[in-house]
């Protein structure tokens, strides 16, 4: 006969095993996360020039020179976001600059060559600034080309373009003077106007800088647009693979650059009344090093929209803050490239930082 035993009752039963976490699952201490974002390092780098000229230069201390500092960042800001967000879609606008021109001869020469209402300049200014940026992104995704080539050659189109136009239709280098024109009045409100704050003079493109700022961090960070331009920045193939829209992704971003470039040449334009054909050679490399002192990579996929606010305020600072100083304003590009490296450097160490940790 089998002797069977019956199971002991209050036997403790066997634990569960302990949740282990490993570097994987472990939470990250908020100082490692907020060094992971790559807008961290040139928020420091901004405090750090901000805090220098204070020193150096007295009268950035004075309400009226906080004005100008910010009214200088903010007219490289506004085109450094758009060329910020083409950056994170993977790809780069040499262009960007003389198109600013490009917008404001347009629309000067329309309403003073053709008698017409100002806002008829600068709807046509808009078109031809949106189609500009329409051909660079339908270009760059048809041929498979590199923006950097094909931007290029829309920088030297415009620039020769921009003087030979205005010398023939002008007979000079810079356009009339609009002033008197129709129109010029609620024109130069939206774009050009002033408004006072505690008996100091604030330019509106401040306000425009830091709208256009939250839209483009709301459209990065809370849409399907701002997941699609991270994606066909990282790698588009992939992206294409799993149903993001590459070709209009890409293009819309040029398209992007040329609004910013509409809107920053309309303000030049009511700001000055009149316009110089010769300009806007160089500004690209200030709207490009703007985003990459930001954080933005030069390879695509990885940036934000409030890292360039700060790159453009580190701008407006050390070109207004030199003058304050007193020293030599031919020093200006040397702290340009100075900035630009310790910026570059400084991302580079926070992200590896927060990588090993």
């Amino acid at each position: 006969m089998t002797q069977t035993t019956a199971p002991a009752t209050g036997s403790p039963s066997p634990a569960p095993p302990a949740h282990q976490k490993d570097g994987r699952t472990a939470q990250r201490p908020l100082a490692i996360r907020l060094l992971a974002r790559p807008e961290v390092g040139v928020f420091l780098g901004a405090v750090a020039v901000y805090v220098f000229f204070l020193i150096a230069a007295p009268p950035v201390r004075d309400g009226s020179s906080m004005a100008n500092i910010l009214y200088q960042s903010s007219t490289i800001g506004i085109m450094a976001l758009p060329v910020a967000m083409l950056m994170i879609g993977g790809e780069f606008d040499l262009s960007a600059g003389v198109a600013v021109i490009t917008s404001a001869l347009t629309a000067a020469m329309i309403c003073y060559q053709l008698s017409m209402n100002v806002w008829v300049g600068v709807v046509v200014a808009l078109l031809v600034s949106l189609a500009v940026g329409f051909l660079n992104g339908w270009m760059v995704v048809k041929t498979g080309l590199p923006s950097f080539l094909i931007t290029l050659g829309t920088f030297l189109i415009l620039q020769g373009v921009n003087l030979a136009v205005t010398k023939l239709v002008t007979t000079n280098v810079a356009t009339d003077d609009i002033s008197d024109m129709d129109g010029f009045g609620q024109a130069k409100k939206v774009f050009a106007s002033s408004f006072d704050v505690g008996g100091v003079q604030v330019k509106i493109t401040i306000v425009y800088w830091l709208v256009f700022a939250a839209i483009a961090t709301w459209v990065l960070l809370r849409t399907k647009y701002g997941n699609w331009v991270f994606a066909v920045g990282g790698n588009k193939e992939s992206a294409r693979a799993v149903g993001v829209p590459v070709t209009f992704t890409k293009i819309s971003l040029f398209m992007l650059v040329g609004f910013g470039a509409w809107f920053v040449g309309m303000h030049q334009l009511f700001t000055f009344n009149t316009v110089q054909s010769g300009e806007g050679v160089g500004q690209e490399l200030i709207y490009i090093s703007a985003a990459v002192i930001g954080g933005c990579l030069l390879t695509g996929g990885a940036g934000s929209a409030i890292g360039p606010v700060f790159g453009a305020f580190m701008f407006g600072m050390v070109q207004q803050g030199i003058v304050y100083a007193g020293w030599n304003p031919d020093w200006f590009k040397a702290f340009l490239g100075v900035m630009l490296l310790g910026a570059v450097l400084i991302n580079l160490w926070v992200q590896r930082t927060a990588t090993r940790r």
